[in-house]
């Protein structure tokens, strides 16, 4: 028994001895802090500072031999990149992947080949960095922030792992995120765009899409006067007689200016007009990609559930394929719809898989015999766009359910991964009644009057209506990286999750046809059920945390069992993290 566990037997403390890998996240945890502009206004946050931290890691030469796919956007960028990397990858490339947030351990966000990085290796290039960075550290080049050291440490990886294509996710924004240090990227791409982080990109779609625009990339070549000539159409010996006759030397420099291919999605007016123009600017190439036709899958599904998978499978047909012919490999190729995917494009797009997006759990926790009675429905959907889109699939998802004898026995493995629903007749099972619950939580920057009509309206255009609505603070602390990360506060403020629950009671009475009663009238009228301080209205109730959550959720189960519960998680990724860290344990 190591010294240290000796000594905390002998004290009869029970605090577990910190492991190596709870040391190395709480020293990325001192990183944290409030994400702002990289602009020169902000001396720690200045985006310059990036390229020094690229000299003091020795990756300035790394970076510049990668073959990047660098991927912005409002809502789809992670599923993009996600379906990009399982192209290349079932292609036979060795990938790197890097994308944000994490859910339930930062280590998701460093995939090699498809898988997250493993804890030795995370660890390995972690202190690698960390202790560099801290060494060189001045007042004038201070630390990095927690949202700086993850790309860095993305790059420190990609290279000393030596990948064959690194796809790039980025953070926040475009033009001031970490990501784009990356000078000459093999493609850009620009998923949908609409608002979100409205108080650092702007207010306006125009001035958000300028911030995702900075990703366009533009760089300078030099030719030959030679390949002058035949890039002018002009004979050579033309040339020669209108310039003195040193420059007749076939190797005399011309710079050309040459613009990074992009690819887009079809977007709304304002934002597409700013895209154009930016390019334009840059004599980039932005062609808009094509939704993906089904057809072409032949048969089979998409990895990613959802009709809006469509588009960002799409893009990544598109980005996939300009990497493979930029980079000599024009036998994997595909540019034309008119021609079937190759097999190793409905391979890679057919078994993607992201966790917290379209993701269907069934809990754990309940016995064989009602298994299936209670199945979360999971999206990270938190703006006004994707609401819509995740209110569709959740509505088309519990239908597609409904028909199906779904769950009917536990898995068989325990690989964590998302359990496909077992096919059956089309019949409801069991004649039971299907009650659908809503547990929901934003960040107080984002607007719930936004968010929550949008959830409501496209979920009852189905004909589907919660029964209730549980408002949950986070689980995770956000100056906390680890799994473990939990509030030590037993006093949490419930503040927000009581304006949002105005929010949605104001709705539903509205909804009702009446004048929208005051939330607070409505909510004097329930009682406490959630026995530590929460508040139950008519039709919602505060919970104290998700956990108390979860076990409600469980409780009803057990106490109703001629009703399956399907419960729609969303509004955060964080919450979703959170749920998918409780169910799964």
């Amino acid at each position: 028994m190591a010294e240290g566990n000796l000594e905390n037997c002998k004290n009869g403390s029970s605090k577990p001895t910190v492991t190596p890998y709870e040391e190395a996240l709480d020293a990325l945890s001192s990183l944290t802090a409030k994400r702002s502009r990289a602009d020169e206004s902000n001396k720690g946050d200045r985006f310059d500072l990036l390229f020094d931290y690229l000299k003091i890691l020795e990756l300035e030469e790394a970076i510049s031999e990668m073959k990047i796919i660098h991927v912005a956007g409002t809502k789809g960028k992670g599923s993009t990149c996600t379906f990009t990397e399982s192209i290349l990858r079932n292609c036979g490339f060795h990938t790197g992947l890097f994308t944000s947030p994490h859910l339930i351990d930062v280590r998701e966000r460093f995939r090699l080949d498809g898988m997250d990085i493993c804890e030795e290796k995370f660890l390995a290039y972690f202190w690698w960095c960390f202790d560099r960075l801290k060494e060189k550290a001045t007042e004038d080049i201070p630390m990095p922030t927690y949202f700086r050291i993850l790309p860095l440490l993305a790059f420190k990886i990609f290279a000393a792992e030596q990948v064959d294509v690194a796809i790039l996710e980025v953070g926040l924004g475009g033009k001031f995120d970490a990501t784009n240090v990356v000078q000459k990227p093999i493609v850009c791409g620009i998923s949908s765009l609409g608002y979100d982080h409205m108080e650092i990109l702007g207010n306006t779609l125009a001035q958000i899409a300028g911030e995702k625009a900075g990703i366009f990339k533009v760089f300078f070549r030099t030719i030959s006067i030679r390949l002058l000539a035949m890039h002018l159409f002009l004979n050579l010996n033309t040339i020669r007689v209108l310039i003195s006759d040193f420059l007749r030397i076939q190797v005399f420099p011309f710079p050309i200016q040459d613009g990074i291919p992009a690819f887009t999605v079809p977007q709304p007016d304002e934002a597409m007009n700013v895209l154009v123009e930016k390019a334009s600017t840059l004599n980039v190439t932005l062609k808009v990609a094509e939704s993906l036709d089904a057809k072409l899958l032949n048969g089979l599904k998409l990895g990613l559930e959802g009709e809006h998978q469509y588009l960002n499978a799409g893009l990544a047909i598109a980005l996939s394929s300009t990497w493979l012919q930029r980079t000599g490999h024009h036998e994997l190729t595909y540019l034309e719809q008119a021609s079937p995917l190759p097999e190793q494009f409905i391979k890679g797009l057919t078994t993607a898989s992201l966790q917290g997006r379209a993701q269907k759990v069934p809990d754990h926790y309940i016995n064989a015999e009602r298994y299936g009675d209670l199945v979360f429905y999971l999206d990270g959907a938190h703006s006004p766009e994707s609401m819509e889109m995740c209110a569709r699939w959740f509505s088309l998802a519990i239908k597609e359910d409904s028909q199906k004898k779904a769950f009917n026995h536990p898995p068989l493995n325990n690989s964590g991964s998302t359990i496909e629903l077992a096919q059956g007749n089309p019949q409801e099972r069991d004649g039971k009644i299907s009650m659908q619950i809503l547990v929901f939580n934003c960040m107080s920057v984002r607007d719930p009057q936004l968010l929550l009509p949008r959830l409501m309206k496209a979920c009852a255009n189905h004909g589907v209506y919660f029964k209730k609505a549980l408002f949950v603070p986070n689980t995770s602390v956000y100056n906390k990286v680890g799994s473990d990360a939990l509030p030590t506060d037993s006093q949490v403020d419930l503040s927000w999750q009581l304006a949002l629950q105005r929010v949605w009671e104001n709705l539903i009475q509205s909804d009702k046809g009446g004048e929208a009663k005051h939330a607070d009238a409505v909510c004097e009228e329930g009682k406490d059920d959630t026995k530590m301080g929460g508040s139950t209205c008519e039709n919602s109730t505060v919970f104290p945390s998700l956990p108390l959550a979860i076990k409600w959720l469980r409780e009803s189960v057990q106490q109703n069992q001629s009703v399956r519960y399907q419960v729609l998680v969303t509004g955060s990724l964080h919450l979703v993290g959170d749920v998918l860290r409780l169910v799964k344990m």
